[in-house]
């Protein structure tokens, strides 16, 4: 009995050192990006946006001429309805077809061809962070690293999140990389 009671005090007074060691989690380090900013606020993300807005202004300034040569056609075809021969009306009206269909054909390939280069760039561009936020997480020992953009976070302490230094570290990344051929 003796015995006994002296191996509960020992152990007892072991479990500070042992007992609650064995219970204890470790902590998880989760931190946040905010992905859609980095792209925004990085160098690389603001010349890509350029390029972005100087193909959709390229394209709607050429979509508007054709437009503008759809609705002199019309106008011609309309006022001359009267004086034109009928050969001059069919020509006309031929004309307006074509460029019709010019201008439906234009603007189809030209979003296609803008939507491939918007997804191409971009893709680059997210590619290179990732690989930015993987040698970030590696080296701080995060274990999870949430986008704002896309997970479903409603709330986080700011300190968690580490969005600037994403961008500083990309920012510094692309300094020797050439630029990007329109």
């Amino acid at each position: 009995m003796k015995k006994t009671v002296i191996l509960i005090s020992l152990v007892i007074s072991f479990m500070p050192l042992f007992g609650t060691a064995s219970f204890a989690q470790p902590a998880v380090k989760i931190v946040v990006v905010n992905a859609g900013r980095a792209f925004e606020a990085s160098a690389e993300g603001k010349k890509a946006i350029a390029q972005f807005q100087a193909r959709e202004s390229k394209i709607k300034a050429d979509i508007q001429k054709l437009d503008d040569t759809v609705q002199a056609l019309q106008s011609r075809l309309a006022t001359g309805r009267l004086t034109m021969t009928q050969e001059a009306l069919l020509a006309t009206q031929a004309d307006l077809d074509r460029k019709t269909t010019e201008r439906k054909r234009y603007e189809e390939d030209a979003s296609r061809e803008y939507g491939l280069f918007r997804d191409n760039l971009a893709n680059r561009i997210k590619a290179e962070m990732i690989a930015i936020i993987q040698t970030l997480r590696k080296e701080k020992g995060y274990e999870i690293i949430l986008d704002l953009a896309s997970s479903g976070v409603v709330d986080f302490e700011p300190a968690l999140d580490i969005t600037d230094e994403v961008i500083r570290r990309y920012d510094a990344s692309t300094v020797s990389v050439p630029p990007v051929k329109k």
